[in-house]
């Protein structure tokens, strides 16, 4: 056995992660390394989840707009992070992503179609997560300005930054009526999660 996996292809021995693993380590980055590079490719690979996720009533509504480094000074005045954190001016000078998906919508906004869109940009961040990258969803964000600058055919509904992270995120575990308000200590940025026993009603 020793012998066959010494011979054995190395993308063959390569281990894959656990769904737990793959949650832990989608966190929410504001700061990501400019030196690397998100190609159009890396983000299809993202966005062809969505041919393989559950759909409400399959209406299949959602659309992407895919943004490279060379339009990403179109998004990046457009949105704002870290909106907890104001006095941090988050992204800092030069940790701003440079790739973005930009989701938009075929219907009017509805139930559904924000079922389908939680559904997508989860599973579009986990996809980002098991290559090796990471995101944010960004729900602040100037949609009538963006529509025009990517010449959109309707108004976004959400924008997801897609990059390498550079930060040390962290989850704490707390009691349902402790805050939730994500914070930093000593350049580490901490993410509240409400304990287990306190999300089962009992």
């Amino acid at each position: 056995m020793e012998e066959y996996r010494a011979q054995a292809p190395a993308a063959s021995r390569t281990k894959t992660l656990t769904l737990n693993q793959l949650l832990v380590r989608n966190r929410s980055h504001r700061g990501y390394d400019a030196r690397r590079t998100v190609s159009a490719e890396e983000l299809r690979r993202i966005v062809n989840v969505n041919t393989r996720i559950p759909s409400a009533r399959n209406r299949q509504c959602l659309r992407f707009r895919l943004v490279t480094a060379d339009e990403a000074h179109k998004v990046q005045p457009l949105i704002r992070l870290g909106g907890a954190l104001p006095e941090l001016h988050l992204p800092l000078e030069g940790t701003e992503p440079q790739a973005f998906i930009v989701v938009c919508s075929t219907v009017e906004e509805d139930r559904w179609m924000w079922v389908d869109l939680g559904i997508s940009a989860q599973s579009m961040l986990l996809k980002a997560t098991e290559m090796g990258l990471n995101g944010i969803c960004i729900g602040a964000f100037n949609a009538e300005a963006l529509t025009e600058a990517l010449a959109l055919p309707s108004t976004p509904v959400l924008v997801i930054a897609i990059g390498k992270g550079i930060e040390d995120i962290r989850l704490t575990e707390i009691a349902e009526e402790e805050s939730h308000v994500y914070y930093r200590t000593d350049g580490i940025h901490y993410v509240p999660k409400v304990k287990l026993d306190d999300l089962i009603i009992s």
